[in-house]
């Protein structure tokens, strides 16, 4: 069972971690208002880690990155927390972190699994404005290398094709997306200059 403070397999989670924060200000804790986030979400290999820390700089934005902070409050890679638990366990954890996230300011880049938590994303978008990042099977082809070696989260197992989880988080990024951004064929810094003018 998941609770807000911890989550089975990983021992007590705290949200007391900041992360590339220059004012403390996306530590977890008390709600903040008016806190102008940009929540980014898409595939893996999309850009959402590399193209959030040049977005974060382009707007004078603190940079948060849920997937390091999932690593920290469990003291494991993210594959090692896949293997451990299975793609339910780790959803569990994943949930458990980012429901517990508050920022201010501040361009926060999440896993490609983060949508298949629900409690989170409505969570993240309660905090600031979800961009999807949106590549092309094409692009993503060309971008991923080993699935398992990145820490990416297979529900159906791990027989899964690439094809087939493309095609299963789609509608999911597109539900909870506010913006959505094409990304193929740009550089990093040519994408984070579209996500800004997109959110300005």
């Amino acid at each position: 069972m998941r609770s807000r403070h911890g989550a089975a397999g990983v021992g007590p989670l705290s949200y007391n971690v900041c992360l590339y924060a220059s004012e403390a200000s996306i530590c977890a804790g008390g709600r903040m208002s008016n806190p102008g986030n940009i929540v980014l979400i898409g595939m893996p290999g999309a850009g959402k880690s590399t193209l959030g820390i040049v977005l974060a700089k382009i707007l004078n934005k603190s940079f948060v990155d849920a997937d390091l902070l999932i690593q920290s409050q469990s003291d494991k890679t993210l594959q090692k927390i896949i293997d451990a638990m299975g793609p339910e366990g780790f959803i569990e954890v994943e949930n458990a972190v980012l429901s517990g996230i508050e920022a201010e300011n501040s361009v926060i880049s999440t896993g490609g699994s983060a949508v298949y938590s629900d409690e989170a994303m409505r969570h993240l978008a309660g905090i600031g404005t979800v961009v999807y990042l949106r590549i092309s099977y094409e692009s993503l082809v060309s971008r991923l290398g080993d699935l398992q070696e990145r820490g990416v989260v297979l529900k159906s197992g791990v027989g899964m094709s690439l094809r087939e989880l493309y095609d299963e988080r789609r509608p999911l990024y597109e539900q909870y997306a506010q913006i959505t951004v094409d990304v193929d064929n740009l550089s990093i810094t040519e994408a984070a200059r579209k996500v800004a003018a997109a959110t300005s």
